[in-house]
């Protein structure tokens, strides 16, 4: 039995040294050194090359090393195996602090107070009380649901939506399409956590910001997506923040990465650009959790957080 790391996007020496560190017994490879193809039975991936999995003809599990799995399946070759999404407590700790430390940076004015800072200005402005701002979480999955209870702990009125209700306390839950628009409406700030589907593709759009509050504490709607890329339509996000749609946005995901440095986004003075780091996946901990799951496997237990290929997620 062998367990293979592939990534195109990731060095193969930190990953392997990592995982060695957890089991130095396991028969461990690196793409694109995989040896005889016919000993691997599990492959640990992000952003697998198309086709390669499908070389692999004893295939058994394949787990993907971040929380989303749309990377996977765009492979129009991917081999009929059963693919595990990543859940685990140190990804999404990461995920909630920057949840929160983006919320509370646009509730407390804080690039606001950066420009002034600059151009050595004192003066306060007016600040709500977090009991006073709506937040909405699009997409209440594990992430989601541990984001929105944190929020709620900060006093903040929280709402989440996602497909099927879901249950968190201090968090009124909003479910399925003919709740979206209620949901919406209620939004002060829109934190975006959705998985990349086909029925999610371009669902932040021009239309979905026109639904969000406009009775709200502060200058207008605030867009967080910390999701997927795909999800958003970065044309649209600009049109409303020009058309006073949007009052501003923090965006740590994008349609094309890295973001192409024409992209209107960088320079805009209301728009926080992070690259793609708001949860980067820790070896450590990942890694321990694919043995683990391993370790049940071939223990005649059952695999956990496995991905259904009819809604990619």
């Amino acid at each position: 039995m062998a367990l293979l790391f592939m990534s195109s996007a990731w060095d193969n020496d930190t990953w392997l040294n990592r995982t060695r560190a957890l089991d130095a017994a396991i028969d461990l490879r690196g793409w694109p050194e995989v040896g005889d193809a016919q000993d691997i039975r599990y492959a640990m991936v992000w952003k697998p090359p198309a086709g390669e999995l499908a070389k692999l003809p004893n295939l058994q599990v394949i787990f993907s090393l971040g929380a989303g799995v749309d990377h996977i399946f765009q492979d129009p070759a991917l081999p009929d195996c059963p693919v595990v999404r990543t859940v685990d407590n140190n990804l999404t700790m990461r995920m909630s602090e920057y949840v929160v430390l983006h919320v509370l940076m646009h509730h407390r004015q804080v690039r606001r107070y950066g420009a002034q800072q600059g151009s050595k200005i004192w003066q306060g402005h007016a600040q709500a009380g977090a009991d006073e701002v709506r937040v909405g979480v699009l997409g209440m999955g594990v992430l989601g649901s541990d984001a929105a209870a944190k929020l709620a702990i900060m006093g903040f009125q929280v709402a989440g939506w996602s497909n099927s209700r879901k249950s968190v306390d201090g968090v009124e839950s909003f479910a399925g399409q003919p709740e979206l628009k209620a949901f919406l409406n209620r939004t002060d700030i829109l934190v975006a956590l959705l998985p990349l589907t086909p029925y999610t593709k371009g669902f932040i759009n021009r239309h979905l910001l026109r639904e969000l509050a406009r009775d709200g504490q502060g200058a207008g709607p605030i867009l967080i997506n910390t999701g997927r890329g795909g999800v958003q339509v970065e044309a649209d996000i600009l049109a409303a923040l020009e058309a006073g749609e949007l009052e501003a946005a923090t965006l740590d995901v994008f349609e094309t990465e890295p973001l192409p440095e024409a992209s209107a986004l960088w320079t805009h003075p209301r728009v926080t650009v992070t690259p793609h780091n708001s949860a980067d996946s820790d070896p450590r901990a990942l890694c321990g959790s694919v043995l683990e799951q391993i370790r049940r496997f071939e223990a005649g237990e059952p695999l956990e957080n496995l991905v259904d290929r009819e809604r990619s997620y």
